[in-house]
């Protein structure tokens, strides 16, 4: 029985070597973890976005981050401290202020990447931005920001808010079985037809949409809604909601007198616009219903999920919005 245990302890002795001696020393690493050279752009954006958000902001070219397919460039290097200056006044600051200090440090996409110029898609559209997993929102047509005009800045970042209700609610899902249930039937993958895009928009605006975009899903359509409210004071935004009650009469109206022969009278044109605006303002008002049932569906979600009152959040985004505009 000793023999056998010695033998056995010289095997296990001979494995341990034979294994030590195949193994090669460790060497230097190839992973290079040294401190890379900071211009005043990166040390502007890691002491406003880096350490405070946990944000990192990428501007500089990395073709593995784009489709190639695209002609797509980086932003110029000018651009970039302004815009997100932009960005961190209406968006950060905004949820932050209603949300509390720790809002987007808890809740926020861990990079954002500016890109230059237009992502155009082959159906004639443009891709303003999208969210990738939650981890990120890329930001396209940086270069193309006019900052010293509101509807130009407002429009940037009407893209994050967007992007940012996405991440929103993969922390929390909104109600989705009831949103859905408002307009169930006219979301399509078509929402780029017809390629005019006022047309496109009237025919949103009829079945209850905010946007043209609204329609492609009840996922985006809730970020649309969210985006919409947050790039429009509450005067503006009431303003939006009564527009669309006039185009979609208007719009009724265009159509009644089109079918009228050129020889009508000013009596026929004026019994087909009223008889047009008779029976298009009930369609009209249904329409606004619909996206007032979507807007209560948004104010009860971030309510109830982060305490936030979404009005208030309005409210305070367009005074930055403003402030935003004034510092350009």
């Amino acid at each position: 029985m000793k023999k056998i245990h010695l033998f056995i302890a010289i095997l296990i002795s001979g494995l341990f070597y034979s294994c030590n001696s195949s193994e090669e020393k460790l060497t230097e690493s190839n992973i290079d973890t040294t401190t890379p050279n900071l211009n005043a752009t990166d040390i502007w954006l890691r002491t406003n976005y880096t350490f405070p958000f946990n944000i990192d902001v990428t501007y500089q070219w990395d073709e593995g981050r784009v489709d190639l397919n695209r002609y797509l460039f980086p932003p110029t290097l000018e651009t970039v401290i302004p815009i997100m200056e932009a960005v961190k006044t209406i968006w950060i600051d905004t949820y932050t202020e209603v949300g509390g200090e720790d809002f987007v440090k808890n809740i926020a996409p861990r990079e954002l990447v500016l890109i230059g110029g237009f992502n155009l898609n082959e159906n004639g559209t443009r891709t303003l931005g999208f969210a990738e997993g939650g981890k990120n929102i890329v930001l396209f047509e940086a270069d193309l920001i006019d900052l010293t005009n509101q509807e130009s800045i407002t429009l940037f970042v009407r893209t994050i808010q967007h992007e940012y209700t996405h991440i929103l609610n993969q922390q929390f899902r909104f109600d989705e079985e009831a949103y859905k249930q408002i307009t169930p039937g006219d979301y399509t993958a078509q929402w780029f037809n017809p390629g005019n895009e006022s047309e496109r928009f009237d025919i949103a605006y009829k079945l209850g949409f905010i946007s043209d975009y609204a329609r492609l899903n009840h996922t985006e359509d809730f970020a649309e809604m969210v985006a919409t409210m947050l790039s429009n004071s509450p005067a503006d935004y009431q303003a939006l909601l009564d527009t669309i009650k006039q185009r979609i009469i208007d719009a009724a109206i265009r159509d009644a007198l089109l079918e009228l022969p050129n020889t009508a009278t000013d009596l026929e044109r004026e019994i087909a616009t009223n008889a047009a605006t008779l029976t298009a303002t009930p369609d009209a008002e249904e329409a606004i219903d619909f996206i007032k049932q979507k807007e209560a569906l948004v104010a009860d979600y971030f309510l109830s999920k982060f305490k936030i009152d979404i009005y208030e959040l309005q409210r305070v985004a367009a005074l930055n919005v403003a402030k935003a505009t004034l510092l350009n």
